[in-house]
């Protein structure tokens, strides 16, 4: 059995900030991007991972197998501006768990867009094109994603920026294909028996990839292990009133 298979323990949920707690500035091994040679093809898999867990290593392995990537590099970011800041975790503890996570010769894990200056996809992938100019770059997202990427900002440039591959996702394949995005850019699609060959298609590219589907989410993770803790509260409650009533006895 391999390493990845083995592997389905999800690392601890790094915790959120306690309220009026100013944001630290990340450390410079955090926000350091990793290294890429000319002619390289690398995934970029963008969001919170708040936290990471195993369908992350799974859409990585999927874009690296059937995409032909040398590496795919996991872009941490300081925060969704279209999600609730509040329950978000600090950028240092969700990219150490990102790494534990992934633990894998050739996926990468970056807060880098800490340093950019912007907290929107446009301007983190522009950055990255304007530094290395030799590599081919593609834009890795869930189908969930696509079925409302219409509300990113630029994502009609973001489009034309790299190629784009769409890994399915459970309960969203029908609304991917429906959706403003798919809808305005469908001459563009590229079957997924050619997305061997993404990487290198001048944008606008895009393809759907079918994988082994996994319902898991950050928000389902976080979701359990709130529902744990509470359960174990509870169970410790009832403990200290057992020992009360023997006491008594």
């Amino acid at each position: 059995m391999s390493k990845d298979k083995k592997r389905k323990k999800e690392p601890p949920h790094p915790k959120p900030l306690p309220k009026g707690e100013r944001v630290k500035k990340p450390r410079r091994d955090i926000t350091r991007l990793p290294m890429a040679a000319p002619n390289m093809r690398i995934g970029l898999l963008g969001g919170s991972f708040n936290p990471p867990h195993t369908a992350h290593l799974e859409i990585s392995l999927t874009a690296l197998k059937r995409l032909r990537l040398d590496q795919v590099w996991w872009l941490v970011t300081p925060g969704n501006p279209l999600k609730d800041p509040s329950k978000l975790a600090s950028l240092d503890a969700r990219v150490e768990a990102a790494r534990e996570m992934a633990r894998h010769p050739r996926i990468a894990v970056t807060g880098f867009e800490a340093g950019s200056g912007s907290a929107y996809t446009i301007d983190l992938l522009t950055a990255l094109k304007r530094r290395f100019p030799g590599v081919s770059f593609v834009w890795l997202m869930g189908a969930d994603n696509l079925a409302e990427f219409h509300r990113w900002r630029a994502w009609e440039e973001i489009f034309a920026l790299m190629p784009i591959a769409v890994l399915d996702r459970p309960g969203f394949r029908l609304k991917a294909r429906a959706g403003r995005a798919a809808q305005r850019f469908a001459v563009y699609q590229v079957d997924e028996s050619d997305a061997g060959g993404l990487a290198r298609l001048e944008p606008p590219a895009w393809s759907i990839l079918t994988h082994t589907l996994s319902g898991l989410s950050s928000t389902e993770v976080r979701a359990k292990k709130a529902k744990k803790k509470k359960a174990k509260g509870k169970d410790k409650g009832n403990d200290k009133k057992s020992k009360k009533k023997a006491k008594r006895h």
